[in-house]
């Protein structure tokens, strides 16, 4: 009978959990018209209010969108959340309903809003929230334009 080798296993590496608050970021892009006016004023004052972006048949921006996500890396996976996951949760509530849409006209969690940058930013602050699975939402920061960007920290802090 021949003889067996003998195993020599070696033991099971150690994983040391790390501690401490990290932030983590996703973007997204999308695309969508829209037209800053506000109802309850004349046609006069939204002209001298927001300019061309009161254009009645309404101008567009290619959004880039950033999510922060705070928390505490798991023990076991190294991730205050997945980033695919992330990114699904930002298609789901941001992404698929304004891309390619009028946000005045075609988005309903958009209704009655004037979508303004700064607005914009408290909706989506409001979606991707309830939809976070670990971590906490830090922060919702849109770029209009390359220049020009809005940033939300959520409705508990100023």
């Amino acid at each position: 009978m021949p003889k067996q080798a003998i195993s020599r296993k070696k033991p099971a590496a150690r994983v040391r959990p790390m501690s401490g608050t990290v932030f983590i970021t996703r973007q997204v892009h999308f695309n969508s018209a829209h037209r800053l006016y506000n109802p309850t004023k004349s046609l006069a004052w939204n002209r001298k209010q927001y300019g061309l972006c009161t254009n009645p048949h309404w101008h567009g921006h290619n959004y880039v969108l950033e999510v922060t996500v705070r928390g505490t890396p798991d023990p076991v996976t190294g991730y205050i959340i997945e980033l695919g996951e992330l990114k699904r949760i930002l298609h789901q509530a941001v992404v698929d309903p304004c891309d390619h849409r009028n946000l005045n006209e075609e988005v309903p969690f958009l209704k009655n809003i004037i979508p303004s940058t700064e607005n914009l930013v408290i909706a989506f602050w409001e979606r991707i929230a309830p939809l976070l699975p670990a971590g906490r939402l830090h922060a919702v920061r849109l770029y209009e334009t390359p220049r020009n960007f809005a940033e939300y920290f959520g409705p508990d802090r100023t």
